[in-house]
């Protein structure tokens, strides 16, 4: 008995492990040679001020959308991790928020999405409103998603009889913040 004990409490240690591994050579990989789509470019004039990957959850709920049942994005909720796997602020919502470690954060407003490939949710393009709290998110203009994995909406059934219900999927993505340059 001790032993199954001792194998389950290592097992999710060795996971958060893997994962934190997996974003961060995610995160080194993920840029060199992509090209962004044209819809979710910054404009001219501006430099990269971070890059983070996100890893976390995205909150879907069974509602009502144009006359019909559907799977609806209720929220996200993850940790932002810098090159080096450690924790460097979060990502969570709604509203759309991405608040550094330091406690200074942004909202925004989505300019542009473009296809993030089969089973994962679009990249993006946010349009930063000025941030709160001095520190980290001071000056940023704009957010990329880019890089995502995972994240789209449930394929389980939403129907009459599970409205309200929530779903939660993993999801994993490149979040590139941008200053004047």
């Amino acid at each position: 008995m001790p032993m199954s004990l001792t194998l389950r409490s290592f097992v999710p240690a060795a996971a958060a492990l893997s994962l934190a591994a997996l974003a961060a050579t995610a995160f080194a990989a993920a840029h060199g040679g992509m090209a962004v789509p044209e819809p979710v470019r910054v404009p001219a004039g501006h430099k990269v001020a971070l890059e983070t990957v996100g890893v976390g959850e995205i909150t879907y709920e069974c509602r009502t959308k144009d006359g019909a049942h559907a799977w609806v994005f209720a929220g996200p909720d993850a940790e932002l991790r810098g090159r080096d796997g450690q924790r460097i602020g979060r990502y969570f919502g709604p509203p759309a928020t991405w608040q550094a470690a330091d406690g200074s954060a942004i909202t925004g407003k989505q300019l542009a999405v473009a296809p993030g490939g089969d089973g994962n949710i679009p990249l993006q393009l946010v349009e930063a409103n000025p941030a709160t709290g001095a520190g980290r998110m001071q000056g940023v203009t704009h957010v990329q998603r880019l890089a995502t994995r995972g994240g789209v909406a449930p394929a389980t059934t939403c129907d009459a009889s599970r409205m309200g219900a929530k779903e939660i999927v993993r999801y994993q993505a490149d979040y590139v913040f941008w200053t004047k340059g």
